[in-house]
Formats: structure tokens, C-alpha cells, sequence
């Protein structure tokens, strides 16, 4: 794979200019790297030799070979970088559409690897696809079904049922996958799957950085009232400041194989971007564009700029021909009544089962592998990425198992997955996203074929979206065997992963309850 640092250096952010040994966590890189460094060990051994008695000099010279040899086999392992953006709409990319948006480096990563046309957030909200991403399982079977803490409304037809609000223990992720095999690990980011005593440390992570129960920050610009984030310099913007964390952690590493969660806060609300871009956006707005939101087109600049530091830093240290980088989304993009994005040609938005509220971008680039500039029209998941990192590492599923499938076989070129279908399960009230109320709901999504069943009431919806991507045209009552048979298999698949479904309670059916409660939280 040809070196692009130079290419990548021409859209990055500008980073603060501390020294290296000032950085977060400089003691412990100056250690790795020494750690690592068998000419320096050499070195030293050779120097103060006459200082150690025989056994201490035999026990330095053996470290510094065993390290040498852990060195020379990290040589061989692939790398993970895992970036995560937070509610960013299928379309919010150039390379997927975007005749508004700025995204140089993420359509320059997908023209290197594969861009997937038909990707999916394992639910239409954050935490259950973030837990999701982590574990290989649906958010049904993890029981981790709704962005945490969640809300209840009351007045509503069925009661939501309980549900885990962090991440199981017993699921196993990603870096607890990859540790015994030696690979070191940081979380970067939102985290929001618990809080105290179930962070990222509690899951395996080496790091965490930034890492709270916090559905998004108080701002994007410091002071950031984030606890396990130093607080930066007065106005510092937030996704500049995790950049730079990852490029520090990264130097940290040496030569020890990584996985990298770098888990942005943006395009999350507030939305506030960097006073000179938004300027720059007010003067790009012109008729007929589906993007207009010159601060949120702000904050996906600046976003895109973070990720070029960091592929950039990956060239400059060498280790970007065996690195593998993910770049995805957790749910949809959120629309509201200020316009923020736009998801056309699809329907709904954050929140919602329809393609605006789960379809999302998802670019994998395997240097060497995966064809520069290919694609992929084959349903995936969030539930994937585990097992594709697993199959790249040459390491074997989690013993408890997963639900999603490796997509090496068309990374490698292939058409097709030994896949049925995918299913998604949200049995609870998503009212805060104004445009589109969403009750409990379930989907499944087989080829060409979509149904959504409604919980209160069975309905069912079905599209072809071959022929209907925007979801307009339900032809449940034409094609009455197709949604029933979509249908049985939607409910089969309930009882497989064991989902909890919501409980009826009509006496406690209340409208005028409902609409008070949303307009004393400022959502209608």
C-alpha cells in the first residue's frame, strides 16, 4: 500500500504544539518505547554492565531479547482502529452523497478500502448499538435495548419492560478478545454503556480516555466538565482534544499490536462548531441542497479533520500498511425541527426503525485486502465487526458466541453471507425526537424485503427497498403472505435471543398525560 501521510497531512486539524513528554500518559510512552527499543537495551546493558551483579545482567539481557521477539511477533498481527462517529447520517459524507458537507479524509479512506451501501446500527439509538459493536450480540439478546438511562412517558398504551442499563460483564468485547493475544487497548471517547464500575477499564480497555455514562458532552468547548478528561486550555474544541489523545496514546504503543475505540461525541448534539468554519458553511448555502445546517456541517469538518490526524499518524508511524480502519456511525442522523441533516432519499431519523434512523455509513480499508475503492451492497450489521476483527486476528470467537457474521468473505471480494436476515427489537417510546415518534417496535430486514411490526397494535409495514428505499409505499395489505411470513420469522427470532417484549397496560392509556410530560421537557 502506497504511503499517504503527505496526502493526509494537507487536511488535518492543527495540534497543540507540547512536547511529547507533556502529553497524557508521557511516562508511560517513554516506558514503552524504551521497553521496545532492544538498541537501547543493548545499550544500556553494555554501559552499566560493571554496576549488576551476573544473575541481574542474564535477567536485563533476557528481558530485552523476550521483548525483541514479542516485537518481531507483533510484527505480524494486524492492527484495529475503530472509529466510531455519533449520530451521523447515512448521506452526512461526501463519498455517500454529501454536495454540502467537507469530508475529504473519510471519502479518501473509502476510496482506499470498502464502502458498504447497506450497512446497518444494530438499533436505532446509541447504547445498544454501541454495546452491540462491542460484544458480536444484538442489543435483544444483551438486553441492552435503549440509550441509557432512557425515558418512560407515562400515559403511554404498553409498559417498557426492564432492561440492562450497562454492559453485561459476562458478554465479551473486543479488547477482551484481543488482550490475550497481546494486544494493547484504549477506549477514546463517549462511552455511554454505565457508569462507574462498568467503564471502559472494567471492559477490557487498557485506557480510557474521556469514557462516562454521558449521552453527550455539556459542550464542545473547554472547559469540558468531563471527569476522566483533563481539563484542556479555554476554548479548546473537543473532537481537536481526542485527536490528540489518540495520537498520543498511539505513540505510546511501540511496537505492541492495537486496537484503537476512538469514539467520537460528534456530530451529537449541542451542536456547535468552530466559529471560522460555520462561516465558511454560511457562505456555501444555496437553493436545492438537502444539507444547510452550517454549524453542524462545522462539526463534521472538524471530524473529518480529527480522523486525518489520525490516519496520518498512522503513516508517519509506520504502521498504517497493517492497520485495519473502521469508520461507522450508531444510529441515524437527527433531523428535529431545525433541519440539522438530512437522510433523503430516506425515511425518518435517529430513533425511528425506518432506514433514516438505522442504515449508516461503514468504510472498512484492510491495506492490501480489501480493493481500493470497492463496494458493497450486502445487508451488515454492527453485530459484524467483532467477528470480522476476530477472523483478521486469527483468533477465535467468544465462547459464549455471537450473532453477527465476519465480513472477510467480502472484503475478499465475495457477494454474498451465509445470512438469513437481520432483525432489530426496540420495545420502548422514542417520543424526544420530534418528527418522528417512534412506539415499540420490531423490524427485519430479508433481501430486498423490510417489515416493521408495532407493538401496541400488530401492525405491520412492509417495503420493498430495491424499489422503495424511502420507505413511502406499505404494501402489507398487498403482499399479505410476504408480511406474514416476515413476520413469523421476526417473532421466531424474539424467542431465539430470548427478547423481552413490553406489557399491555390500557388503564393506564392516558394522551393528555403523554403530551403534558413532553411539553414540560421542552420536546413538543
Amino acid at each position: 500500500m502506497a504511503r499517504l501521510g503527505s496526502v493526509y497531512a494537507a487536511n488535518l486539524l492543527p495540534g497543540p504544539a507540547a512536547a511529547q513528554a507533556q502529553r497524557p500518559g508521557g511516562e508511560l510512552r517513554e516506558q514503552l518505547i524504551k521497553g521496545t527499543n532492544m538498541q537501547a537495551a543493548s545499550s544500556s546493558v553494555h554501559c552499566d554492565r560493571r554496576q549488576f551483579g551476573r544473575r541481574e545482567f542474564l535477567s536485563l539481557l533476557g528481558l530485552g531479547l523476550a521483548r525483541q521477539a514479542q516485537a518481531r511477533k507483533a510484527e505480524g498481527k494486524w492492527n484495529f482502529v475503530l472509529i466510531l462517529a455519533d449520530d451521523m447520517g447515512w448521506t452526512d459524507l461526501g463519498c455517500y452523497g454529501s454536495q454540502f458537507y467537507r469530508t475529504p479524509n473519510i471519502d479518501r479512506l473509502a476510496a482506499e478500502g470498502m464502502r458498504f451501501t447497506d450497512a446497518y446500527a444494530a438499533a436505532p439509538v446509541c447504547s445498544p448499538t454501541r454495546a452491540a459493536i462491542l460484544t458480536g450480540q444484538y442489543p435483544a439478546r444483551l438486553r441492552v435495548t435503549d440509550w441509557i438511562p432512557g425515558l418512560e412517558p407515562p400515559g403511554m398504551m404498553l409498559r417498557q419492560p426492564e432492561w440492562v442499563r450497562h454492559l453485561p460483564h459476562e458478554a465479551t468485547t473486543i479488547p477482551e478478545l484481543l488482550r490475550p493475544a497481546g494486544y494493547l487497548s484504549a477506549s477514546i471517547g463517549k462511552w455511554h454503556l454505565g457508569g462507574e464500575g462498568s467503564y471502559p477499564e472494567q471492559h477490557g480497555f487498557d485506557r480510557n480516555i474521556a469514557g462516562t455514562n454521558a449521552a453527550q458532552p455539556k459542550t464542545y468547548f473547554a472547559p469540558y466538565g468531563i471527569p476522566t478528561l483533563k481539563e484542556g486550555p479555554a476554548g479548546e474544541y473537543l473532537t481537536d482534544r481526542l485527536a490528540e489523545e489518540a495520537v498520543g496514546w498511539l505513540s505510546e504503543v511501540g511496537s505492541r499490536p492495537f486496537f484503537l475505540y476512538m469514539s467520537h461525541f460528534a456530530v451529537h448534539m449541542p451542536i456547535q462548531g468552530k466559529q471560522h468554519l460555520v462561516k465558511e458553511y454560511e457562505g456555501r448555502i444555496r437553493p436545492g441542497l438537502s444539507h444547510s445546517h452550517p454549524v453542524y456541517a462545522a462539526m463534521i469538518e472538524s471530524l473529518d479533520q480529527a480522523v486525518g490526524r489520525l490516519l496520518a499518524t498512522l503513516e508517519q508511524l509506520k504502521v498504517a500498511d497493517r492497520t485495519v480502519v473502521i469508520f461507522t456511525s450508531d444510529n441515524g442522523g437527527v433531523i428535529k425541527p431545525q433541519h440539522i441533516t438530512s437522510m433523503e432519499p430516506l425515511r425518518g431519523e435517529k430513533g425511528t426503525l425506518y432506514e433514516g434512523g438505522i442504515r449508516v455509513p461503514l468504510i472498512i480499508r484492510w491495506p492490501g485486502v480489501s480493493a481500493p475503492g470497492s463496494l458493497s451492497r450486502v445487508p451488515v450489521s454492527s453485530i459484524d465487526l467483532l467477528p470480522t476483527i476476530a477472523d483478521i486476528a486469527g483468533l477465535p470467537l467468544p465462547q459464549g458466541g455471537v450473532d453477527g457474521q465476519s465480513l472477510v468473505p467480502l472484503l475478499k471480494g465475495g457477494r454474498s453471507l451465509e445470512r438469513e436476515a437481520l432483525y432489530w427489537h426496540y420495545p420502548h417510546y422514542n417520543l424526544h425526537q420530534a418528527l418522528t415518534p417512534m412506539t415499540p417496535s420490531g423490524a427485519i430486514r430479508k433481501g430486498e424485503w423490510k417489515l416493521i411490526e408495532r407493538y401496541e397494535d400488530g401492525r405491520l409495514e412492509l417495503y420493498n427497498l430495491r424499489e422503495d428505499i424511502g420507505e413511502r409505499f406499505n404494501l402489507a395489505a398487498s403482499r399479505p403472505e410476504k408480511a406474514r411470513e416476515l413476520q413469523q420469522e421476526l417473532e421466531a427470532w424474539r424467542k431465539a435471543v430470548n427478547a423481552q417484549m413490553p406489557t399491555r397496560v390500557p388503564e393506564n392509556y392516558d394522551p393528555r398525560k403523554t403530551e403534558e410530560w413532553l411539553r414540560s421537557r421542552g420536546l413538543r
